[in-house]
């Protein structure tokens, strides 16, 4: 599977555990970094001070048959672009080099990793190569704590390089009083984030209801509610306007300011950030992306806008469909893609294709923004098409991603006009000629403005009420 997959697989599961742990109230945030003077243990002088002074890495007490104990703890780990991850690795190298002689163990505590600090799937590979057989062979346990499915995630990516006899050495624990089981916990350093996250957790797991005999009524959304409601709701809300006013806005600002940006959908943004631009579309308030100096937000707002849609927009009865373009072949390729695209409701058809002509936009200025249309397929095949029921499969991910790549990538084959969902000639379902107007005055787009064209709403939007 290509690492771009699963680093993007990677981020939706981290985004997950963000959210699940902001309902706990247990959202991580920056710890203080100790200084010198709150560790004599620690100068300036010390050669990875720049690393050792956010207490990540811990050596302290011993395990019930007495080997030393290293703990690792990803809440103390700063935003990535302030840690020198090449360093970190020179680091726990260097405290490892101490212990390697004899048996330790390792403590790894998950809570606090994020979109914001994790560093890459690539990175974390080249780790593991690097820690030879001297560092592997002493390590006698690797005790994972409060894991995620971010952990099976990386277990993906590590289970070609683990060896079966490492493999049995990893523990998980869903709480600490499991740890201690194992080890004298009050001999650890363990982060006071961990140990809330932990009350937390085991504090809903005690008072957790029962399942209630009938599941009860949805809440009926906003009047100006945006994300997490049906394309009609957004239609009927918004004047009959076929485009989502969020799919729209978002798509204008990133042609007009987020075109030739590096990583455009690969990188992450900011969860809470994320989050208050939701609140306020949803409160039908104005949203101005410029304000938060970052275009990374605007197409993490357009990502999370199609993920939380109750049904895919290639929706849920095409899922077999699209899984099954891996054994067409590929001279025929295209011409399936239009096949099962003329199975899609028309206001699904009318989205997809505005979406997808952007897409096709960002991948003409891959030489700048480094996004072809395999990697922009890699990033929005999740949030295009999912199962009616269960999460898709790793398996699934590369018909997804190979599915949403043809769309991108012959965008113009595919939803050119001529029988792209009727008869030759005929605009798509609802038109008359390419792109004119419903007979209620409605558009289909078949492509968006090109880049420099005037743009269709203003940079600052607030959803009729």
């Amino acid at each position: 599977m290509a690492r771009l997959d699963l680093e993007e697989l990677a981020e939706i599961e981290l985004q997950r555990d963000e959210e699940e742990a902001a309902a706990l109230g247990a959202v991580r945030r920056p710890s203080a970094v100790a200084t010198a003077d709150q560790d004599p243990a620690l100068s300036l002088s010390h050669p990875f001070y720049d690393v050792a002074r956010h207490g990540i890495l811990q050596v302290g007490g011993e395990d019930h048959l007495g080997r030393r104990i290293v703990t690792f703890s990803c809440c103390r780990m700063p935003p990535s672009h302030e840690l020198n991850h090449r360093h970190l690795l020179e680091y726990l190298r260097h405290t490892l080099d101490q212990h390697v002689q004899s048996d330790y163990t390792v403590v790894y505590f998950h809570f606090g990793l994020s979109s914001q600090n994790k560093p890459s799937l690539r990175w974390l590979q080249g780790a593991y190569r690097e820690f030879d057989r001297k560092y592997k062979k002493n390590l006698k346990a690797l005790y994972v704590v409060h894991p995620t499915s971010f952990i099976k995630v990386l277990w993906t990516v590590f289970k070609p390089l683990i060896s079966h006899k490492f493999g049995k050495k990893v523990t998980y624990f869903n709480y600490l009083s499991e740890l201690r089981e194992h080890l004298r916990c009050d001999q650890l350093a363990i982060p006071p984030e961990v140990v809330r996250y932990d009350e937390k957790l085991r504090n809903l797991h005690r008072g957790r209801p029962p399942a209630p005999a009938k599941t009860p009524p949805p809440r009926p959304p906003l009047p100006t509610q945006q994300f997490g409601v049906s394309l009609q709701y957004l239609r009927d809300k918004n004047q009959g306007e076929l485009i989502p006013p969020v799919l729209r806005f978002t798509v204008t600002y990133l042609r007009e300011k987020g075109l030739r940006t590096e990583g455009l959908f690969r990188r992450s943004a900011s969860v809470q950030t994320v989050r208050e631009v939701q609140r306020l579309y949803n409160q039908g308030k104005p949203v101005n992306f410029d304000d938060y100096g970052d275009v990374h937000v605007a197409a993490a707002v357009l990502k999370t806008f199609l993920r939380e849609l109750p049904q895919p927009l290639l929706t849920a009865t095409a899922y077999e469909q699209v899984l099954g373009i891996t054994s067409v072949e590929s001279s025929l390729r295209v011409t399936r893609c239009r096949q099962i695209l003329r199975g899609l409701p028309d206001h699904n058809y009318a989205v997809l294709s505005y979406l997808m002509g952007f897409l096709h936009e960002v991948s003409q200025e891959s030489i700048f923004n480094k996004m072809t249309s395999s990697n922009l397929a890699c990033v929005f095949g999740l949030n295009l098409i999912w199962p009616s029921q269960g999460a898709s499969s790793l398996g699934a991910l590369v018909p997804l991603n190979l599915f949403t790549e043809l769309l991108i990538e012959y965008y113009g084959k595919v939803f050119s006009a001529q029988d792209a969902r009727g008869e030759p000639g005929a605009g798509p379902a609802g038109t008359g000629e390419q792109g004119k107007p419903f007979a209620g005055g409605l558009a289909v787009p078949t492509r968006p403005p090109a880049p420099g064209s005037r743009p269709e709403t203003p940079l600052v939007l607030e959803v009729s009420r």
